[in-house]
């Protein structure tokens, strides 16, 4: 009985297409950084890994930044904890940082790490405490809002004072792909929570990173917050703060906008933001011209016709 066989020229279209970026990325670092609102469904959380897997296998050193903000929504609501956000940052406790320990280390990265296995990938789990990867300090309260009078207090935490780099080099040479949580300790050891999108943004940078990546539910950096078809493809620093001057950048996407420019100033060479929610969003934005979301560089006239007309950046 003659079995009729699928196509093979679409699989070898894609292999030629992704090959001239597998080339130019084999052996560079990417961080990509994932919200944690991607593991509230295991459909998309493999999806995701499934991902940032191929990255890993082709040769690129990869370093995988998570949040879980969802999941640490849901604890905090189970065990009568309220959830408190100001300018897009959450506000950390003393019952909260307990909560937050909890469900970084043990939850959502373990979940990551039993995937991992499941793909054959060596991931190892970590967090800024692990060899003092993160060194950080507790943040000083803030000027208060417009129309209060007290100051902001976060809580516990944190500001990044450093990045131990050689404690992901070690693990990247030996083939090992690391999984990072967000908290860290201050050098008296007391706990810290910091933004998921900051620790990326410090590590890239400590690493030069080549890309960094945020997989967010966002679909990329918008010019008009309220027109969800008004993606930016590209823009620079200076495009970034015009956006968030003009009220563009609302909520979560304000921190994000700091780290983004952080990270470019700080050696990352391009940063891009995609949406988890598209369908190989990641892969993409990494092996086709056209992406999917949007890339930040540190300025505009830097980048050639080509780069700007979609060619690999």
């Amino acid at each position: 009985m003659a079995l009729k066989r699928p196509d093979p020229s679409v699989a070898v279209r894609a292999l030629k297409s992704a090959a001239p970026y597998i080339r130019m990325y084999k052996g560079k670092v990417f961080v990509i950084k994932v919200s944690g609102a991607v593991f509230s469904n295991q459909s998309s959380t493999r999806s995701l890994i499934e991902q940032v897997a191929i990255l890993h296998q082709v040769g690129i050193k990869t370093v995988l930044v998570h949040g879980g903000g969802p999941q640490l929504d849901s604890v905090q609501a189970s065990l009568g904890i309220e959830t408190k956000i100001i300018n897009g940052r959450r506000v950390t406790d003393q019952k909260s940082i307990d909560v937050t320990a909890m469900v970084l280390n043990g939850l959502v990265n373990t979940r990551i790490l039993a995937i991992c296995r499941e793909l054959d990938i060596e991931a190892i789990g970590l967090s800024g405490v692990d060899a003092g990867l993160i060194r950080a300090h507790k943040r000083l309260p803030l000027p208060p809002l417009p129309g209060s009078i007290e100051p902001i207090d976060y809580g516990f935490v944190g500001d990044i004072d450093s990045v131990n780099i050689a404690v992901l080099e070690k693990l990247m040479a030996n083939g090992l792909m690391p999984v990072v949580s967000p908290l860290s300790a201050d050098s008296k050891g007391t706990l810290l929570n910091i933004n998921a999108d900051t620790v990326a943004a410090a590590i890239g940078g400590a690493l030069a990173a080549e890309k960094l990546v945020l997989c967010t539910g966002a679909s990329g950096i918008l010019e008009d917050s309220t027109d969800l078809n008004s993606i930016i493809s590209y823009t620079d620093i200076h495009g970034l703060r015009r956006l968030r001057d003009q009220g563009s950048l609302k909520d979560g996407m304000l921190p994000k906008a700091e780290a983004i420019e952080n990270a470019i100033r700080a050696g990352v060479r391009r940063v891009h933001v995609i949406s988890y929610h598209s369908a190989n969003s990641l892969l993409a934005e990494i092996f086709t011209n056209e992406g999917t979301g949007s890339m930040v560089v540190a300025d505009l006239h830097a980048l050639s016709p080509a780069e700007q007309q979609g060619a690999p950046a």
